[in-house]
């Protein structure tokens, strides 16, 4: 049992499980219907996307390719989901990932410039069983 770390979107593998969607804000356009079969997100779990403020820094950071920028990025999402409620939920989806097949994602096209990466050592620093 694992979860997968991907990008909102992109085909799903066989054995991924359910995908949740930990972006800030559901895609633009698309039916709430066919968020599942567009392999966008079958749960939305927006309380592990970055902030609207920390978004709005982070895709400057970007654009820029500033590495300052995107060590203060980490830096500040990781206090972010030091929140009790972020807690429990990055504990919760360790748990999980040792008893079913699950993803988490977001629509980045970069993963190294994206808080998936962040998401993937804060769950591997709990434990989680990655794929």
């Amino acid at each position: 049992m694992t979860v997968r770390i991907v990008r909102l979107g992109s085909p799903r593998h066989p054995e991924e499980g359910l995908r949740i969607g930990t972006v800030r804000r559901p895609p633009r356009g698309v039916p709430k219907a066919e968020y599942a079969t567009r392999d966008l997100y079958d749960v939305w779990l927006p309380n592990l996307a970055p902030s609207e403020a920390l978004l709005k820094d982070a895709q400057a950071a970007a654009a820029a390719g500033d590495e300052r920028s995107w060590k203060s990025f980490v830096r500040r999402y990781r206090a972010e989901m030091k929140t009790p409620e972020n807690r429990a939920l990055l504990e919760l989806l360790a748990a999980l990932s040792r008893h079913a097949n699950f993803s988490v994602g977001c629509y980045c096209a970069d993963e190294a410039r994206c808080h998936r990466s962040v998401l993937r050592t804060l769950l591997a620093e709990r434990g989680a069983r990655l794929g």
